[in-house]
């Protein structure tokens, strides 16, 4: 997206009763696309770090509170980003090496070799920075690897606090990939994989599944134990997954309702980390700002940490 693109939908955003602008993209693109590079440079950024600044303070400006998603982040771009974010996230996908040998589906990216990415989830953690993590279904992996890969998430956040959620995500095959051929994880394992993570992660973490890669599946999600789906837009699609719509709000409510629950929705920075221990005092007015309009979301109005 240009500023210009950028701006118009933030606008869009904030009219439809969005909270949460989710900035998502993959590692350091400029470095792979010359031709991003001289786009970057002629919008006057230097780097993606750079933009991804700029259009979380605009996403600010508009009321909207900013969590970005951009792949492997070193220790100083999160803290020239943690300003302007609410929280952060990467999954971590899986933490086994097997998946990165010759013929596997990480073999050439090596971004997603997990020994990258567990260093950005402790990098986090040192910088005070709420966290999303989470592990990708259906790409190869052993049941133990998913069980190793909870298990490692578990882990750092016993020795951060930072970790949020967690998201559980199925892979869908997209065509011309390199894993279009791959069969997607039936809802049933989706499920069982759910309900593993939430016995085996603290239960201060939320565990997370994303509806629209799992319409048929809600209430099986529900009982298995989500308690979160995740950011769900009127505005954008899933840019991801375009081929899977988000679905309606109010359907999605009365299938929450008949599970005995209620859809409710919340910050991307969860209730327990609205302090200035983990929230830069930058934001806290942002973040009093939304309470105050989002009366539904029933969390007090933010504070100073007492000292």
């Amino acid at each position: 997206m240009s500023p210009e693109d950028l701006e118009r939908e933030l606008v869009r955003a904030r009219d439809a009763g969005a909270i949460e602008a989710l900035l998502c993209l993959g590692d350091e693109p400029e470095s792979a696309y010359p031709g991003y590079a001289r786009q970057l440079a002629g919008w006057g950024f230097d780097s993606t770090v750079a933009y991804l600044e700029f259009a979380a303070r605009r996403a600010l400006h508009h009321g909207l509170l900013p969590h970005t998603n951009a792949g492997v982040l070193d220790a100083d771009a999160m803290a020239r980003l943690r300003p302007v974010n609410v929280s952060l996230g990467l999954m971590l996908e899986n933490a086994s090496e097997r998946l990165c040998e010759r013929g596997m589906p990480h073999h050439r990216a090596p971004d997603k070799r997990p020994a990258r990415r567990i260093e950005m989830h402790e990098k986090a953690g040192a910088l005070r920075i709420p966290f999303t993590s989470g592990l990708l279904l259906g790409i190869g992996e052993t049941w133990q690897e998913r069980v190793d890969t909870v298990d490692v998430i578990a882990r750092l956040h016993a020795a951060g606090g930072h970790i949020q959620e967690v998201i559980v995500q199925n892979l869908r095959a997209h065509p011309d990939t390199a894993m279009a051929g791959a069969i997607d994880p039936a809802q049933a394992d989706v499920a069982a994989t759910v309900a593993m993570a939430r016995q085996r992660l603290p239960d201060d973490i939320s565990v997370q599944a994303p509806p629209n890669l799992n319409g048929g599946a809600i209430e099986l999600l529900i009982a298995a134990g989500i308690n979160d789906f995740g950011g769900i837009s009127a505005v954008t699609p899933d840019f991801i997954n375009p081929n899977h719509p988000w679905p309606h709000i109010d359907n999605l409510a009365e299938r929450v309702g008949a599970c005995g629950f209620e859809l409710r929705p919340r910050l991307p920075i969860y209730a327990s980390y609205l302090d200035d221990t983990w929230l830069d005092p930058s934001l806290h007015a942002a973040v009093n700002d939304v309470l105050d309009r989002f009366p539904q979301i029933d969390r007090p109005p933010l504070t100073q940490r007492a000292t």
